[in-house]
């Protein structure tokens, strides 16, 4: 007698502008920026698409908080757990928290973010997510012919600033290499009172024959007072000999660059 098995496997798809899978949800933007004095209200659109050929689905929208790691992860927790946490000051409308999509129906959802008259704290950012759970999973075929069921949860960065004076600073703290000798590590850290993305730019100079050797950038993220230790990959075909690696922090423009470098000998 054959038997079919039937799995349910529980998707966590965060952060991507667009989010497809076999269900066919698509949720954008990735990220909602919101500005506005205490006791002053803004509102932006989520909107959440059904792409799916034949299946309706049942959505769900939900709060929470999160954070960068010390890696520039994301780390989630518990909506109001966190001390820059927003949750608390998101109102959604009753008939936009639980609601069902045909094949191809579209909605858009109205996020309304309301700091406090009186703020508990001093920081000029805080931030929450906003999950959009697929309640009823529904049916698929895993790559070895298995029975699964299939759902998503997306989720929606919110970032909200006061309208005071933002200040970006990064500081680099230290440039060494790795233990492996096979990266480069740059410790550096958010001392400024926003949200602050840029890139790492590395270019090494063969101090015995002036060759230059420019490294893929590398993106990163970074909320108010976060450290970040960054592994910057040596390419493997760079050659023996002693070099200058020049790392270079650029969050915004001439204004916002720091520049580190490190003497080094790759054997």
């Amino acid at each position: 007698m054959n038997r079919s098995y039937i799995f349910i496997v529980f998707s966590l798809l965060l952060f991507c502008s667009q989010l497809k899978a076999q269900t066919g949800v698509s949720v954008s933007p990735p990220r909602l920026y919101f500005e506005s004095d205490a006791g002053k209200s803004t509102t932006q659109k989520v909107t959440v698409t059904n792409v799916s050929a034949k299946n309706s689905l049942d959505m769900a929208v939900s709060l929470g908080d999160w954070e960068y790691n010390e890696t520039g992860e994301n780390k989630m927790s518990p909506a109001n757990t966190l001390p820059t946490s927003c949750a608390s000051w998101i109102s959604i409308k009753n008939e936009d928290t639980y609601f069902t999509l045909a094949p191809g129906e579209r909605k858009d959802i109205d996020v309304t973010i309301t700091p406090p008259g009186t703020l508990s704290d001093q920081m000029l950012a805080h931030t929450a997510v906003l999950y959009v759970s697929q309640m009823n999973p529904v049916n698929d075929v895993d790559n070895k012919g298995a029975n699964i069921k299939v759902s998503i949860r997306s989720g929606i960065k919110l970032f909200h600033k006061l309208t005071a004076k933002a200040s970006k600073k990064i500081e680099i703290h230290n440039l060494t290499l790795a233990q492996s000798k096979k990266d480069l590590s740059i410790l550096f850290e958010n001392q400024g009172n926003i949200w602050t993305d840029g890139k790492i730019q590395t270019e090494l100079v063969n101090t015995e024959n002036g060759n230059k050797v420019s490294l893929d950038q590398i993106i990163f993220y970074t909320m108010p007072g976060n450290k970040r230790e960054v592994n910057i990959p040596l390419p493997s075909t760079l050659l023996k000999g002693k070099y200058t690696a020049s790392v270079m922090i650029d969050y915004g423009d001439n204004n916002n660059l720091e520049l580190a470098e490190l003497n080094f000998t790759h054997e």
